[in-house]
């Protein structure tokens, strides 16, 4: 709880994960706060992409507002295994709170970044679009 009586969760921004799959490439849309409490949703529908012949991922992350290290660790860990796939992921758009985690972290040297969603798909080999 916090002082005023309302669960802390009550003011963390609602977290979701919308998926579409386009094989062999799927579009992942994050959105809210991306934190130990919502890794696990994220990881399950990365995991889900790969699984279901989608082993390129572009993780549009314009709508992600924060990210902590339990975050990372899930697109980390789906990098690896898209990797594992013949694939990758490739993130697009991240927001500066974001972009700032995978510059002091090192993670932006492992992903592919895009500015932009178009762009990021425009870069995935295998796109038929």
């Amino acid at each position: 709880m916090d002082r005023g009586g309302q669960p802390e969760s009550a003011h963390r921004r609602r977290f979701t994960v919308d998926a579409r799959r386009l094989p062999p490439i799927a579009v992942v849309e994050p959105q809210g706060e991306l934190d130990h409490h919502s890794a696990e949703m994220l990881r399950v529908s990365l995991h889900a992409c790969v699984t279901g012949g989608c082993p390129w991922i572009v993780v549009d992350c314009a709508r992600l507002d924060f990210c902590d290290s339990t975050g990372l660790n899930a697109l980390l860990a789906a990098r690896l295994e898209a990797e594992a796939a013949g694939g990758g992921v490739h993130l697009a758009a991240p927001q500066p709170r974001v972009a700032r985690l995978l510059e002091i972290t090192g993670a932006g040297m492992v992903f592919t970044l895009h500015d932009s969603l178009a762009a990021a798909l425009a870069a995935v080999p295998g796109n038929r679009a």
